[in-house]
């Protein structure tokens, strides 16, 4: 083919392969191609004949189109050995027909057709087709199709993708893996990526999930809907399931527990670090109406004898993340709840100043055994980003965050319908 046209891969497949004096060698099965190029490049062409089938160069190989029809003939013959690595892969068997992330669109699609083009350094994967026209040119009547349409003046909807715009996702097939270090999913919002892992099967969320790191696991497991989170810690082994899980807030930890069997529950609750696992088997003691289901034991709360340096001091040190930082909670040595404090008046605050000496005591608050109910009508008239919970004895036990009572109340709705 002349230098700079393209083709589909569906053109070519299953067509005769012939010798130089026009003898059918065979039948083009696939084409082998290694991705360390710029773009991956055709290396080698796999050729049915007789029941088995051969791998020879690609550069022997001619491809012309006659009468809207592709010919190719091999001009070498002679079987190459080995075509197939770590680094290689083949366009029928690992690309077309599976399923690949739409960066762009932050989707899954599936390969109908790979379009490829010839250029003076070889053939190479220029895109991938995922629209209906990729689809019914495999079944072989587009071109039939296109021309019922040209009399009503439509078209065929059709979408290419080109390869540096997808990220596969078939882990398990030959030379097609996700990147550890550079992955373009890095690029997308965890609850994007959640969507996408939602829409896979289970062995193919457990090979995307493995390939994040620990903070990517960490961010998506916590915007999966509750069925996926089961879904993906089932594959993993206990110790992994509990090393993730003693990472993860204690309230969000409790509620993927709770949703696991009990003897699984128990096993990773078993060899998770003391602390942790006290904290979240204490969030499950409660009733699932409870406000103590909903809320988190990591919270921030400061003796009233503190200083406000001293409290910006240990902040800077700790780092806490944004949701914990909405407001910093007063007790008295008993971790009775006194007062709460704004990061605002903790800066305007004199360094040596007390937070009993600024801190706000007309406290909004819920018991750990209340309704939750409660919570959507405080959250609401006192516009709060976070409700601290006490029990019948005024100590702080805990916090609902406005995450927590948004998430509560999708997961009702989502029982309602």
């Amino acid at each position: 083919m002349k230098i700079g046209s393209t083709f589909y891969l569906s053109r070519v497949l299953h067509n005769t392969v012939y010798t130089p004096d026009n003898q059918a060698l065979g039948r083009l099965q696939d084409f082998v191609v290694d991705p360390e190029a710029i773009r991956p490049r055709v290396i080698a062409a796999r050729v049915g004949r007789r029941g088995d089938s051969i791998f020879v160069a690609y550069d022997s190989m001619k491809i012309e189109k006659v009468n809207s029809q592709y010919r190719l003939t091999c001009s070498n013959a002679q079987p190459l050995k080995s075509v197939l690595t770590d680094s290689t892969f083949m366009l029928g068997k690992n690309v077309m027909d599976k399923q690949l992330i739409d960066i762009d669109g932050r989707k899954l699609v599936r390969v109908n057709d790979v379009r490829l083009a010839v250029l003076s350094a070889g053939t190479f994967v220029v895109a991938v087709d995922v629209g209906f026209e990729g689809l019914l040119r495999r079944l072989g009547v587009a071109k039939p199709i296109k021309r019922l349409l040209q009399p009503l003046n439509a078209s065929m909807p059709s979408k290419l993708l080109l390869w540096d715009e997808i990220e596969t996702l078939d882990f398990s097939q030959r030379g097609i893996r996700l990147s550890k270090d550079s992955s373009k999913l890095a690029t997308l919002h965890p609850s994007d990526v959640a969507d996408i892992l939602e829409d896979l099967d289970v062995k193919s969320q457990l090979y995307m999930f493995a390939s994040f790191d620990e903070e990517t696991k960490l961010d998506v497991l916590e915007e999966l809907e509750p069925e996926a989170q089961v879904a993906v810690l089932k594959q993993l082994t206990v110790q992994e399931a509990a090393s993730i899980l003693e990472q993860l807030p204690p309230d969000e930890a409790a509620d993927i527990l709770d949703e696991l069997d009990e003897d699984h529950a128990s096993q990773i609750l078993h060899i998770m670090r003391p602390e942790s696992s006290e904290n979240i088997q204490t969030l499950l003691e409660y009733e699932e109406d409870a406000v103590g289901s909903l809320m988190t034991t990591d919270h921030l709360c400061f003796s009233e004898l503190a200083t406000a340096q001293q409290v910006i001091d240990e902040l800077r040190a700790t780092k806490p993340d944004a949701d914990r930082v909405y407001y910093l909670y007063v007790v008295d040595e008993a971790q009775r709840l006194n007062g709460t404090v704004s990061l605002r008046d903790l800066i305007i605050a004199e360094p040596a100043a007390p937070l009993n000496t600024f801190s706000d005591e007309n406290i909004i608050f819920v018991h750990d055994d209340d309704n939750v109910n409660v919570l959507f009508d405080i959250v609401d008239k006192y516009n709060l980003l976070a409700v601290p919970v006490v029990d019948e004895a005024g100590t702080l036990v805990g916090v609902v965050t406005i995450n927590d009572v948004v998430h509560n109340l999708k997961r009702t709705r989502r029982g309602r319908f």
